[in-house]
């Protein structure tokens, strides 16, 4: 653990060079609020922060800049809980408030929100359908021999699958079709669902055929990336920059990125701590989205290492508790 004169020095260093992008001098430090020692002292005390691997001298007479482990204590003991402005908040709320439509439009929007919010790149994870609850099933007639099954699941999703029929279906049936569909469906979630048999062969089938189908939908989590391009103007080296905007490419790494950091128990994982090399200069900073208990999805930021942590926090922190509300709501 370090002692007290060396944390508030790196918590100056980590902090000015979030702010500048610039190696920091000890001269500099010694001048910053919290800091009441000479720059002698300064340079010894940052000498000492370097061997032991929390920061680093890119070149020989330049200052220092921080390491993955100086950014790691910084966020583990010298973050302040960061909280937004009531502007921000206040944007926050507008947002979902005036929020409709569909959910994937809601997703889509909500990760522009958050790059705006925050000038980094955004990931918006929403619920996969083989995981979401039914809230309501029905069979919908759109014309003799045609039918239109849909489900409304708990996250707000709407899936729907048209049917074809070799025979003329009555309305009556297309009802009970609805009404036993409901039954058998709402409650749980739709990847494995059986319906149960209603006593009438042909209504059976229209529910046997309604679930084949709704059944095929994808069971991918959506995703939907926001701000990407700002993370071009994130790095210096052209060759970081393009393996980044390659990897943001590949949705799937972005899944198993957001949904590995959760799993392990942490809301920040810096540069390596993640396991993508090709991100190795980027950190992530994640946050839930809950309904009922039950997590329905992720608020993500993706930026360079000297990213803002406090303000990234803060701002997965409210738009996630919002956007749980809404998918709440339905």
């Amino acid at each position: 653990m370090l002692d007290e004169r060396k944390t508030a020095i790196l918590r100056a260093v980590v902090q000015e060079y979030i702010g500048t992008g610039q190696p920091v001098g000890s001269s500099h430090i010694a001048n910053a609020p919290g800091i009441s020692v000479s720059s002698a002292t300064v340079r010894n005390e940052m000498a000492v922060l370097e061997q032991e691997g929390y920061l680093v001298q890119p070149h020989t007479s330049a200052g220092r800049v921080p390491t993955d482990k100086g950014y790691r204590f910084f966020v583990d003991h010298l973050t302040p809980h960061g909280r937004l402005d009531e502007m921000k908040v206040d944007q926050v709320r507008q947002f979902f408030d005036g929020a409709h439509g569909r959910m994937e439009e809601l997703l889509a929007r909500t990760s522009h929100l958050v790059a705006g919010m925050t000038n980094y790149a955004s990931v918006v994870l929403g619920p996969s359908v083989e995981r979401a609850v039914v809230r309501s099933a029905q069979v919908v007639g759109l014309g003799p021999r045609s039918a239109l099954a849909v489900v409304v699941l708990a996250s707000g999703a709407v899936e729907s699958q048209s049917l074809e029929f070799d025979t003329e279906v009555s309305e009556s049936r297309l009802l009970s079709a609805s009404a036993n569909l409901a039954k058998s469906l709402v409650g749980r979630p739709l990847t494995g669902a059986a319906v149960s048999l209603s006593g009438d062969d042909a209504v059976d089938a229209i529910c046997s055929k309604a679930l084949t189908a709704l059944s095929s939908t994808s069971s991918d989590d959506p995703v939907f990336l926001g701000g990407v391009s700002s993370m071009a103007a994130a790095f210096d080296a052209v060759d970081v920059v393009r393996q980044v905007l390659h990897t943001l490419e590949q949705q799937y790494l972005v899944v198993t990125l957001v949904r590995d950091i959760l799993d392990r128990g942490l809301s920040v994982a810096i540069g390596a701590e993640h396991g993508v090399e090709p991100l190795a200069s980027c950190s992530v900073v994640v946050a839930p989205v809950v309904v009922d208990g039950q997590q329905m999805g992720t608020i993500g930021v993706l930026g360079p290492t000297r990213m803002d942590y406090p303000q990234a926090l803060a701002t997965v922190e409210v738009v996630s508790d919002r956007l749980g509300r809404r998918l709440g709501e339905g």
